[in-house]
């Protein structure tokens, strides 16, 4: 089976979801595609290298929505019917809103809008699926009532991408997720995978339900039950 796999700016289920990914590449063919966001995203998770690791081949590609430029040629496979199967887990409320309002203008609304028209099935995990609380993990950040203010900061000594301003913050968009900071960090006043609650909006729990109206289009509740779904 020919999948493609679109991953966005989400951090919520994102380890779920790559998991799942491993899973599935290891009897079909799948292709990744990264919105700009879910670029940054994964490697603030340490999970980039994870993903481009199952990548590589014919319709088995790591797409980069900064590679495709703003026509987003390979979203042209999708109206062609080349793919047996879209994926986008997780996907953000922005992306649904986008979906819903019939905007394509992102890699991964474009391949939903024409997965669409070549009438391929596409599977949506949302974040935002059910209002209140949900449990999510944080990647890298200092904890600033444990940092000692050493002279020397071990921890940004310890950054490959001096990421690290000492006392201040963990600048995400340079950090790669090694998680050597955490290591370096003496008085553990840097953590990683901090557990927190974040409250789902009414706005777009309500646009994730408004998904069930379109054709093609499948909500799926967690990456774990598409295993289920696939075989």
């Amino acid at each position: 089976m020919k999948i493609a796999w679109g991953i966005t700016g989400a951090g919520h289920m994102l380890l779920e979801s790559v998991e799942t990914l491993e899973e599935l590449s290891k009897e079909h063919e799948v292709t990744v595609l990264l919105s700009a966001a879910g670029e940054e995203v994964l490697k603030m998770y340490g999970l980039y290298n994870r993903v481009e690791a199952i990548t590589g081949g014919y319709y088995q590609e790591l797409v980069l929505e900064k590679d495709q430029k703003f026509s987003y040629p390979l979203a042209g496979r999708f109206s062609l019917g080349r793919y047996d199967l879209l994926i986008v887990s997780p996907s953000t409320s922005n992306t649904i809103a986008k979906v819903i309002n019939g905007i394509a203008d992102t890699l991964i609304t474009n391949a939903i809008a024409q997965a669409g028209k070549g009438k391929t099935q596409t599977l949506i995990v949302p974040v935002d699926l059910e209002a209140g609380e949900v449990q999510t993990v944080l990647p890298s950040k200092l904890e600033l009532e444990l940092c000692q203010h050493c002279q020397t900061c071990q921890a940004a000594a310890a950054c490959p991408q001096d990421a690290i301003t000492p006392g201040v913050e963990i600048n995400l968009l340079k950090c790669q997720g090694c998680g050597g900071c955490q290591i370096a960090c003496p008085f553990g006043a840097v953590s990683g995978g901090k557990k927190i609650f974040i409250r789902m909006r009414e706005v777009d729990v309500s646009n994730t339900k408004k998904l069930d109206v379109l054709e093609d289009v499948d909500v799926v509740e967690t990456p774990g039950q598409l295993l289920k779904i696939i075989s």
